[in-house]
């Protein structure tokens, strides 16, 4: 495989499995140290050690990713131990369910640290370093189909994934001067571990995504390289959707 990213270094959030560890995965593989995240100890373990059975280079650290102080380790890690930061992908997120009626304050409460706190506190600490070196990068944030299309129960969930698209847009203003492309990727249903659980998730999403099923974390994975790759320089403030057609028809599950 090409070594594409031969040297650069990788932080990813939410990578222990699903989207962010075959992030990590596909871009150890085509050159990149990675530093990952996760809160599950095991699944952090696993994921470094897999990277680092397939000749990568990898270090974790373990903890939430709205926490300021995981935060600041995560950006110091990196410069630690591989010297510099050129890859960000704020993926970390969590998903609540929830009639609007009866949506809960706490339940908003934590959509908005790990969602929107935690992308945006990473996106300026890796930045500062990256306006240190004077050599760029690129930056790609996890956002959601609900972000673009109404869906069921998550109007608190859709609301921070278009908030994150805003983010993004917004810092073209600051970061394009530094040399810096800034990003989103807004998934439609995926298959990952989680979705899984539910029985029924493959056979529902087969039946109402245009393409005739959810994608693979693999789909999800190559769109974000894609984007932090050297193809997509001239590419920032944007959101690619990656649903297999379902925003252009709006089917809902329920």
């Amino acid at each position: 495989m090409t070594k594409t990213f031969q040297g650069q270094t990788a932080i990813i959030t939410g990578a222990g499995i699903g989207i962010g560890f075959e992030v990590a995965r596909v871009l150890a593989i085509r050159g990149a140290n990675i530093v990952l995240n996760d809160m599950d100890e095991s699944s952090a373990q696993s994921a470094k050690d897999h990277i680092l059975a397939n000749g990568g280079s990898c270090e974790i650290v373990l903890g939430n990713s709205a926490d300021l102080k995981i935060i600041k380790s995560l950006v110091q890690k990196a410069v630690d131990s591989f010297g510099k930061i050129d890859l960000v992908v704020a993926n970390a997120g969590i998903t609540t369910f929830g009639d609007f009626f009866d949506y809960q304050p706490e339940s908003l409460r934590q959509l908005l640290d790990v969602n929107l706190f935690g992308s945006f506190f990473l996106v300026q600490e890796a930045s500062k370093v990256m306006k240190e070196q004077q050599t760029g990068g690129s930056i790609v944030l996890t956002s959601s189909v609900t972000g673009h299309q109404a869906h069921p129960f998550l109007a608190a969930y859709g609301m921070t994934k278009a908030a994150i698209e805003q983010l993004a847009k917004n810092l073209v203003i600051d970061l394009s001067p530094l040399g810096i492309n800034i990003n989103t990727v807004a998934p439609g249903a995926t298959l990952t571990e989680r979705t899984l659980e539910d029985k029924d998730y493959l056979s529902t999403w087969s039946r109402i995504t245009p393409m005739g099923k959810p994608a693979t974390v693999q789909d999800i994975a190559e769109a974000m390289i894609f984007l932090l790759s050297p193809q997509a320089r001239h590419i920032t403030g944007q959101s690619l959707v990656v649903d297999g057609g379902w925003t252009a028809v709006g089917v809902s599950p329920y």
